[in-house]
């Protein structure tokens, strides 16, 4: 894109920080970033249950595993296996948060700024599906595109809310094991990606960002429990954004310590600079910064906070507080009998004929926002089940009784909402796969296969 676009006062502060490295740096807004994904272990194969065949050249992201590099000439985004939710388009840099959370199977675990859903997926992935994710974004817009890549990921474990941070902080308070705060920032370190960044830029911005910022993460250390871990990151360069914020941060709360980011060794990452904020936290140089000039990625930094003390997350769940009817449904309990070779583990929730099985710690969601609370079933219609698309996506091709084979050209097809003929000569619901990764339902009936796919996510290409 060249510098033409970049704010000269942006310029001038990065001249500054950076002194012998300025000309480098410079240098990588003549360059075109690089392409990245993230291959998604919770889709499961029918065959081996790895990923295999996929038509892309891959190099490896250093930093996390299952993170690649495709050529620029490729477009991962276009093929079917996207859709399925193989894998998940994601810049390289942005990988580097979520695997510093280290969040586990069976946690409570918070992604506070969720939107548009990378990091989010990346957690429910090391969670294994297991444990309680909440998933919220303030903005509603986005909120729907987050509640759409958790579906299309095949998450099972993760509510999506809209709500403020300050709303969960006080139905939450020390109830997670892990939070991370991707917090809302003055973008620069997305500039060479993105120019609405550059033309949304200035000083106020980044002074507006850094207050935001500020009670953001006062929230999020409300919500965390003793002991538990705490992950802040942006994809910005302005000190008063990453060292200050985490600086500010310490000063009001003494509880949190800054700890290792276990990304050290790795190539290109360099530590957070005391130097740049007025009042340096101890141990600020345990943050993390990553820089377009020394790495694959875009500009990002990074800190992991710890909280002192031990113990469990607090709260009851909803099954507890009773505020929700909690009752498996006959109706899909007959489909999963006739249809399904896999059995379920959580607690069912009805929203009118809209039925959900939620995580077993779900807590109480009263007169919250929630877009998703847990993994869409399907719904009643007429003394009917339905099953849904989330369900089809969270499923692999051997938990269902009788899947359909695609090759790529029907799968092209049947993303456009085509109906194709049954070569099996099949009956009922068929869950559709290809390369052994399922993508969506159909239903069988005298030769052909209708099509479920959804309207709203058919292609018009």
């Amino acid at each position: 894109m060249g510098t033409e676009r970049i704010p000269e006062a942006f310029l001038s502060r990065m001249k500054e920080m950076l002194g012998d490295e300025y000309p480098a740096f410079l240098h990588c807004y003549e360059e075109e970033p690089a392409g990245a994904l993230r291959l998604n272990p919770l889709k499961k194969r029918g065959e081996d249950g790895g990923h295999t065949g996929l038509p892309f050249r891959l190099t490896p992201v250093p930093w996390k595993s299952g993170g690649y590099y495709y050529e620029p000439q490729e477009r991962p985004g276009r093929h079917p296996l996207h859709e399925a939710g193989v894998y998940y388009i994601q810049e390289a840099s942005a990988m580097a948060p979520a695997a510093c959370l280290k969040a586990q199977p069976g946690e409570r675990v918070l992604d506070l700024c969720a939107a548009p859903g990378g990091k989010s997926t990346q957690i429910a992935a090391d969670m294994q599906n297991r444990g309680l994710l909440l998933c919220n974004e303030i903005h509603p817009a986005r909120a729907k595109i987050l509640s759409g890549n958790i579906e299309r990921m095949g998450v099972a474990n993760a509510l999506v809310s809209n709500e403020t941070p300050q709303r969960l902080a006080e139905r939450f308070p020390g109830y997670f094991d892990r939070i991370l705060v991707d917090a809302p920032c003055s973008g620069e370190g997305m500039f060479r990606k993105k120019e609405e960044a550059c033309r949304e830029w200035s000083l106020q911005n980044v002074a507006d960002c850094a207050l935001r910022q500020d009670e953001i993460l006062d929230c999020a250390a409300r919500m965390l429990r003793p002991g538990g871990r705490l992950v802040y990151s942006t994809c910005t360069f302005a000190p008063q954004e990453n060292e200050g914020s985490i600086s500010r941060f310490l000063l009001r709360h003494p509880e949190f310590i800054l700890t290792d980011s276990g990304l050290e060794d790795v190539d290109g990452m360099s530590p957070g600079v005391p130097a740049w904020t007025g009042e340096p936290a101890e141990g600020l140089e345990r943050s993390v910064r990553l820089w377009p000039h020394k790495l694959r990625g875009e500009g990002h930094f990074l800190a992991v906070l710890q909280k002192e003390g031990e113990g469990a997350g607090e709260g009851k769940s909803a099954r507890q507080g009773g505020a929700y009817a909690w009752k498996e449904n006959a109706w899909f309990t007959e489909f999963q009998k006739e249809y399904l070779r896999t059995e379920f583990q959580g607690v069912w929730l009805t929203y009118g004929e809209q039925i959900y099985l939620a995580p077993e710690q779900t807590p109480d969601l009263s007169r919250l926002k929630i877009l998703r609370p847990g993994l869409h079933l399907g719904v009643l219609k007429k003394n009917r089940f339905e099953p849904s698309h989330a369900l089809a996506l969270a499923l692999g091709p051997q938990e269902a009784a009788n899947p359909a084979g695609l090759t790529e050209e029907e799968a092209e097809a049947w993303l456009k909402g085509e109906t194709l003929p049954d070569r099996e000569q099949g009956r009922g619901w068929r869950l559709m796969e290809l390369q052994g990764y399922s993508i969506g339902w159909g239903k069988s009936a005298g030769g052909l296969i209708k099509n479920h796919y959804p309207r709203g996510l058919r292609r018009h290409y």
